[in-house]
């Protein structure tokens, strides 16, 4: 049965559901009931016995199922759905040759479609907010503008438009407006606002996967000065910066710099610890760390007859791997915000397979399951600086949502297949994401044989 998106909102109720509150306790109420208005808010929060269901709402009987808020992914990309990306499309010439395309008048149009339909995955999984980092130009901002405007249904977006980068470096050209000097990262950051964005990404390091010479994933690419421009005029538009950051370096440079989340993340000292929790450069004066294990987990697991990168690739992406989980389990420990956000796009990391971090911060990071929940919604919207709308079934907020036939608490699995999502109380009737049975058949078989 194909999947169907409501564009218009009818009030409903949810009744008789099992609600998982999504806090870290992994609290569960039971018989409850949520009423949706016709404004796409949640009106009601309630024991079912309690409050009558108005005539005019539409009534579903939840009754066995179980209703948590909607994921929310802080690290994605909409330009490819998660099949291996090509190694010799990831050098400098590789990627001039793949922007030249991607911008003609041919290229636009199919960017455009690829997000949509990116966008349109996440949805399908139960992801209700999404924050993309690293654009080809602005098709994400188009697609948020348009999901505002009611012109289509999809979740909340965090649009950055191109990350900012070095000449040649992580990311560049691609994906990337270049610079050299503090000024042109002003100047790149001023362009991006202007064309809308409401996120900031930097490329403070090299990364794995265009990494070209033994060394350059993790090795700083910005310096403090450089960061700080880009933090300054993004923080006085009221605008949160993450930094790709794959070093102690890197992640020292950022945090000095003031970046509100580092993106990937290293081995972490007691200093770097302290910076997170006490920044008085970034927005709010703390930073938070968006692991994304599920980038670094298929490197980890398979070799490159399945990843299909090279060898200098594989080799860079060992010290990178390991740094990732230690500093992941490091924050975790030292209460450091460690959010959920899975590098969507890149070799094995699916649009659809957000569930898979919660996993893995369980596997890798020390969470309880109830935290993993957690960090993806509640954690995640405080990061993102969306509390006030989502994040939680609060009354008031937006009805973002998705109904699961068991409690993801005693098996995350279950995250995998709703039977319903509603985003901003428009309901996806029998959602079903477009899969790839490979990838997951490996990605299942990996995470079995490390239990």
């Amino acid at each position: 049965m194909t999947s169907r998106i409501s564009k218009t909102i009818e009030p409903f109720a949810l009744v008789h559901i099992n609600l998982v509150t999504g806090d870290e306790r992994g609290t569960l109420l039971p018989d409850m009931m949520i009423l949706v208005g016709a404004h796409g808010r949640i009106e009601t929060v309630a024991p079912s016995a309690d409050v009558p269901v108005p005539n005019e709402y539409h009534v579903l009987d939840g009754t066995g199922k179980y209703v948590m808020p909607g994921l929310i992914n802080a690290h994605t990309h909409l330009f490819s759905q998660g099949r291996p990306l090509n190694p010799k499309m990831a050098t400098p010439k590789g990627q001039r040759i793949t922007a030249a395309i991607v911008h003609s008048p041919v290229g636009k149009p199919y960017v455009a479609a690829t997000a949509k339909n990116s966008v349109r995955t996440l949805l399908e999984s139960g992801v209700t907010t999404i924050r993309t980092l690293g654009d080809i130009a602005y098709e994400a901002v188009a697609l948020r503008d348009d999901i505002a405007a009611g012109e289509e249904v999809g979740p909340h977006i965090l649009a950055s438009g191109p990350l900012l980068a070095i000449p040649d470096g992580h990311g560049a050209p691609l994906i990337a407006l270049e610079g050299e000097t503090p000024q042109d990262m002003r100047a790149n950051t001023r362009r991006n606002i202007a064309n809308g964005v409401n996120a900031v990404k930097i490329a403070a390091t090299g990364g794995v996967t265009d990494s070209q010479v033994l060394g350059e994933a993790g090795a700083p690419q910005m310096t403090v000065e450089q960061m700080r421009a880009i933090c300054d005029e993004a923080h006085d538009a009221g605008i949160l910066v993450a930094a790709h950051a794959q070093s102690a370096e890197g992640v020292r440079r950022a945090l000095a710099a003031g970046v509100d989340t580092i993106e990937h993340g290293s081995r972490l000292d007691d200093a770097l610890i302290e910076s997170f929790k006490h920044n008085p450069n970034a927005l709010r004066g703390y930073s938070a760390l968006i692991p994304t294990i599920s980038a670094g987990f298929p490197l980890h697991a398979f070799g490159r007859d399945v990843t299909g990168i090279t060898e200098i690739q594989a080799e860079n992406s060992r010290t990178v791997v390991d740094g990732m989980l230690a500093g992941a389990r490091a924050a975790h420990e030292a209460g450091v915000l460690v959010g959920v956000g899975t590098d969507t796009a890149m070799t094995f990391v699916t649009q659809y397979n957000t569930w898979r971090e919660l996993a893995l911060l369980v596997k890798y990071a020390g969470f309880t399951p109830a935290e993993a929940v957690r960090a993806a919604t509640r954690t995640n919207a405080r990061i993102l600086n969306v509390s006030g709308i989502t994040g939680s079934l609060d009354e008031g907020k937006y009805a973002d949502m998705m109904v699961l036939d068991s409690n993801p608490l005693d098996d995350l699995s279950t995250l995998a297949h709703p039977k319903l999502v509603v985003a901003g109380g428009h309901p996806v009737w029998h959602p079903a994401p477009k899969r790839f049975d490979d990838i997951d058949r490996l990605l299942d078989e990996a995470m079995r044989r490390e239990e």
